[in-house]
């Protein structure tokens, strides 16, 4: 087609679904980044080229201009996929890298990027615009949507943290760079301090919970209103 030649959900979803093989899903990310991802707007587009004279009518996008919302913009919710995708992958870096373009607080870190920015710097919004005179301008902010995508992502996809059937479990894909971290989680009237590390040489990752050799990568939940004492060895890379 002459407009609308990828679409990054189309991409992203072939890695989430686990459907695409694996030279497949990489062919599918690599032309993403290259297609879709603004590195020096700091924006995860919806789709290349735009809708705007084709022949082809594929209905209400074509209403925006191009470049604006759903029609070329960055639409959150697809950036996001975008970064759990990477995640999926193993690919932690650049997903964490795809996060960081999400975050409000990432378009606003001076007064250049405020004025470029125009919405408030604490919430997601649905939408960045990518084209002149615009590029960079949020558009429908407080969006809920978006906002509980990106909880998934860094809480699910990148810190590591999932609820699967009463157990909690833990699968960090975090930065290389990282010498490790810690989290509290609360269930019911417990709270389960977490720390992090990747393995040493030679290590064999792993939990403990209060000290016990626990199999595999998840532990039982119990709501017993006292504090558990979680050490976890990660997989390094």
């Amino acid at each position: 087609n002459d407009e609308c030649r990828i679409d990054a959900i189309a991409q992203s979803w072939s890695v989430l679904s686990d459907v695409a093989g694996d030279e497949r899903r990489t062919q599918d990310m690599a032309s993403l980044d290259s297609h879709l991802v603004q590195e020096d707007a700091g924006l995860i587009r919806l789709l290349d080229p735009p809708f705007d004279r084709s022949a082809m009518d594929p209905g209400y996008i074509k209403g925006y201009v191009p470049g604006v919302r759903e029609n070329g913009g960055q639409y959150t919710h697809a950036a996001v996929w975008a970064a759990m995708a990477f995640a999926h992958m193993g690919k932690h870096d650049r997903a964490w890298e795809l996060a960081r373009m999400i975050n409000p607080g990432s378009h606003t870190g001076d007064v250049e990027g405020i004025q470029r920015y125009k919405i408030e710097p604490y919430v997601l919004a649905a939408d960045v615009y990518s084209v002149p005179p615009h590029v960079g301008r949020g558009g429908w902010s407080w969006y809920t949507g978006s906002a509980g995508w990106m909880y998934r992502l860094l809480i699910e996809a990148l810190l590591g943290l999932s609820l699967e059937e009463g157990r909690l479990r833990i699968r960090p894909r975090v930065p290389t760079s990282w010498a490790g971290y810690s989290l509290r989680y609360r269930f019911g009237a417990s709270t389960y301090v977490i720390d992090l590390r990747p393995a040493r040489d030679g290590e064999t990752p792993g939990l403990l919970l209060d000290g016990v050799s626990v199999d595999g990568d998840s532990l039982p939940l119990r709501d017993e209103a006292r504090e558990y004492i979680v050490h976890a060895v990660y997989p390094r890379g």
